[in-house]
């Protein structure tokens, strides 16, 4: 399968402008270089770190190269390797993170890493597989910082609470935490309360309902640690909720965010709040991959545009009510 020499891609050239700052462009194919994959992309899945990224939100940590396609979370098919590729060849469907100072997820092919590419089993779809990478990878990452274990081995099951639980990280979550046999309990929108629990949460709040704003678990008991997926809850409403060593893992993390983390590594606190920066790697991908293979873990898809309409996707993510993952696929 020889690719072509041009390709169809959204881009924007400049930082700020929002869904209408997005160009459609014709652009060469790019080259796998030494230990990457060439890709003929199936579809990606837009991540909020995507838009911050054009709003130069994240500009000090990673400075763009303008133009810029965004988007890094793909699946795909493999068409060429690049020299001292081991373990891939042309034909294999793979779920991949692009590296995000290049980005290329919004195209019809893209270059990734052998180190950040794996391969996608027939029973998972491409619109599964590439809501994985940021949104299940952090999800997986957080429960682990609170001390959840993922082989068995939770020796008492850890009572854990997850914001945002219909969102795209929060839905993941929901789903890890019962698999590795967490109590969880579970904010989102009354409308979602039932796919939450279905996705595995013991107990529902409605983040509108005094309740629910209050974070207390219907069951009275404290939380051994948060996963912490929406924005605008201060320190002083998950104090009183904690047990005396809880962690709250915060994945949308600010300049205060971090500021309090560090007062209470410097003080000792024993309820502590923790950013999260995800550290994308291969064996946590192969391990997410594993579970929606064997039916473990599931993509709920918000909703599905084509390449065409990659302006709309991503006035759907900025609004940030989706439930589950935004996929782009791409046409042909």
């Amino acid at each position: 399968m020889e690719p072509p020499a041009r390709m169809q891609a959204v881009q924007y050239d400049a930082y700020g402008g929002g869904a209408a700052g997005l160009k459609h462009v014709e652009v060469p194919v790019p080259s796998p270089k030494k230990n990457e994959l060439l890709l003929k992309l199936e579809a990606a899945s837009i991540n909020p770190v995507d838009w911050k990224m054009q709003k130069g939100m994240l500009r000090p940590l990673l400075p763009l190269r303008l133009p810029y396609i965004p988007v890094t979370d793909v699946a795909g098919v493999v068409v060429s390797v690049g020299p001292g590729v081991d373990g891939f060849k042309p034909g294999d469907k793979v779920v991949a993170m692009l590296n995000a100072f290049y980005g290329g997820g919004l195209a019809e092919y893209a270059v990734s890493s052998v180190k950040l590419t794996v391969k996608r089993p027939p029973g998972v779809s491409a619109a599964e597989g590439a809501g994985l990478p940021i949104a299940a990878g952090t999800a997986f990452q957080s429960l682990r910082a609170i001390g959840a274990k993922f082989d068995g081995n939770n020796s008492k099951p850890l009572n854990v609470l997850i914001t945002a639980a219909s969102g795209g990280v929060g839905h993941y979550a929901a789903q890890l935490a019962k698999a590795a046999g967490l109590h969880v309990t579970a904010t989102c929108g009354a409308r979602n309360a039932e796919l939450v629990r279905v996705l595995g949460a013991d107990e529902v709040l409605d983040y509108k309902t005094p309740e629910g704003a209050g974070l207390r678990s219907p069951s009275g008991k404290k939380y051994d640690g948060v996963v912490h997926c929406a924005v605008g809850i201060g320190w002083s409403t998950f104090k009183p909720v904690l047990n005396g060593t809880g962690k709250v893992v915060d994945i949308t993390a600010n300049v205060s965010t971090v500021l309090m983390s560090v007062v209470h590594r410097l003080t000792f606190a024993r309820k502590r709040l923790v950013p999260l920066l995800l550290w994308p790697n291969k064996a946590d991908l192969e391990f997410l991959v594993g579970l929606l293979e064997e039916g473990k873990l599931k993509t709920v898809v918000d909703s599905r545009f084509p390449l065409s309409r990659a302006s709309d996707a991503w006035d759907r993510s900025v609004g940030g009510h989706a439930t589950g993952k935004i996929i782009v696929e791409m046409e042909g």
